[in-house]
């Protein structure tokens, strides 16, 4: 079943008992244009059947319709999607009241929502002449009795001062709200327009509107007000993030891709960059990816797009391969660990799509070395293909960082302890607290280096944790601020990837903190701990 991600969010996290969870690694999110649903409000499915129920199913003018399709095709698990809308409109629906009216407005905007209401005074007292029932529905089709949502309220009123007000209840619909001043008396009861139904309905005008194409704007939202790509903030983790494009001849732009990288960065998740449409031949897109302009480590690209069968026009069409590549990913997220190559015939993406492209092994090699991944529709026995990269180019700053495997392992080792030590919030900031959260997070580190998380270390050393009075000292904890220290191999010899997780009332956040190391071979933990530097602190 889809869940609304809305209100507050009540999940239970592990206490200084338990053993550190590993954190989801291919949850996927997806922000674009749907044929209905709510909008700016992120709402969790496990399967193309949740999309159509909630979103309506394929639409020729939503590309994230096919992205989220060819995604649970593909081996996809979970997804977070967030509909966005350019100037769409919600249909009204007029309930008679005496000689006014109250009138209803959807919750959801798009030509395709269809809500009925029905008013009874069943179980009010005769002197009680403020107080009705009120029954909303949302049908599949106009006229249908297929019911998709529905929300009964008894004894409201329209009385403004009243508890049970009509426009305060309704406020936490997620069918409908009140629009417009409330009428002097109750709504009417609905008549029946069929004798032998038990109820009789007023349907919603035909006055709802889907709005025009996406533009850029649409898709970056605003973070004050949690939309476009920030509505995301509801939701707890995601690991990949999917944009696909505009409309099927308008590639993301460039503001949204830099606003999204950022958001991907401070959320330690991936951003998939679907190849531009132009880019039809692996030449032309190794002579473009020499002047890319957004290198980044939190992101990725797969080329080329794909040839997919279009179940709404009949033939087969071009598509931006993000969906189909994150579903293959959540697939083998249970097969294989983050960490490993993931480069064997698993990792082929299901029968039924094919490359727009030829790719042959030279250009595949030479676009990894540029941050392309190269998409792989058939399997390929024997033959070796390159390490799944980031965009980060020649130039990043951790040259581990531009290997896929390694930024998805310092994703899942962050998240999860960031979450796993949040109970230390609720102990005594004193050292048996530091001590037992130490154990924890060394228990987590070893379970992960006996799985071979850190095989191209010698064991001891290849993590290390710190928490005590160095890291948690007397003004961190006057502010109320509890800190735990790790680190964890580099694949150069002697370098570490250090960070320091910090709980605190507002929140819980990590920082990367530097070893301050040669990197000479022979380095160890004990000097990599003598030569931390810690971040500056902070004031409140």
């Amino acid at each position: 079943m889809a869940e609304r991600l809305t209100g507050i969010q009540v999940h239970e996290d592990a206490g200084s008992e338990q053993a550190i969870a590993e954190s989801p690694t291919a949850n996927t999110a997806f922000v674009g244009r749907c044929l209905r649903g709510p909008v700016n409000r992120p709402v969790q499915i496990s399967g193309f059947t949740d999309f159509q129920r909630v979103f309506g199913g394929l639409w020729q003018p939503s590309t994230l319709s096919y992205a989220v399709e060819q995604y649970f095709e593909n081996g996809g698990r979970t997804a977070f999607v967030v509909r966005v809308a350019n100037g769409a409109r919600c249909c009204t629906l007029t309930l008679p009241a005496g000689s006014g009216a109250m009138v209803l407005q959807a919750l959801s905007p798009g030509t395709r929502e269809f809500l009925r209401a029905a008013v009874d005074y069943d179980g009010i007292g005769d002197n009680e002449e403020d107080r009705f029932n009120l029954v909303l529905q949302r049908v599949r089709t106009p006229g249908s009795e297929h019911i998709e949502d529905q929300e009964i309220y008894r004894r409201l009123t329209v009385l403004p001062d009243a508890t049970r007000n009509v426009a305060a209840i309704l406020a936490d619909s997620q069918l409908a709200r009140v629009i417009g001043s409330l009428p002097s008396q109750r709504p009417d009861p609905t008549p029946r327009g069929d004798p032998r139904g038990l109820a009789g309905y007023a349907v919603s005008s035909p006055d709802g509107d889907d709005g025009g194409a996406l533009t850029d704007y649409d898709l970056i939202g605003s973070a004050a007000e949690g939309t476009g790509l920030f509505a995301l903030d509801a939701v707890e983790t995601f690991n990949f993030l999917c944009i696909p494009p505009l409309a099927r001849d308008t590639d993301v732009g460039a503001s949204t891709l830099l606003v999204a990288n950022r958001y991907c960065r401070e959320r330690r998740a991936l951003l998939f960059v679907d190849p531009p449409a132009a880019w039809d031949s692996a030449g032309r897109a190794l002579a473009e990816m020499r002047n890319w302009a957004l290198p980044s480590d939190t992101a990725c690209m797969y080329f080329p797009r794909l040839l997919a069968y279009d179940k709404l026009r009949g033939h087969f069409e071009a598509f931006a391969p993000c969906g189909a590549v994150a579903g293959t990913l959540s697939r083998t997220a249970d097969s294989m660990p983050v960490w490993s190559a993931a480069t064997g015939d698993d990792t082929a993406l299901r029968p039924g799509l094919r490359p727009v492209c030829a790719v042959d092994d030279n250009y595949r090699a030479r676009l990894a070395a540029c941050g392309v991944n190269t998409v792989q529709t058939v399997r390929r026995p024997g033959r070796e293909v390159p390490i799944p990269c980031t965009m980060a180019g020649p130039g990043a700053g951790a040259a581990d960082w531009r290997m896929l495997p390694a930024r998805r392992l310092a994703f899942l080792i962050i998240n999860s302890i960031e979450r796993g030590t949040r109970w230390m919030l609720f102990e005594p900031n004193e050292p048996p607290t530091w001590r037992r959260a130490a154990a924890q997070v060394r228990a987590f580190l070893g379970s992960l280096e006996e799985r071979g998380a850190f095989a191209h270390r010698e064991p001891g050393d290849r993590w290390f944790v710190l928490c005590n009075e160095r890291v948690n000292r007397e003004s961190h904890r006057e502010r109320g601020i509890v800190n735990i220290l790790f680190g964890f191999s580099a694949a150069r010899s002697g370098e570490f990837h250090a960070y320091m997780v910090s709980h605190r009332a507002g929140g819980s956040r990590a920082q990367a903190v530097s070893p301050n190391l040669t990197g000479l071979p022979g380095t160890g933990i004990t000097q990599a701990l003598e030569g931390l530097e810690l971040p500056a602190e902070r004031s409140a």
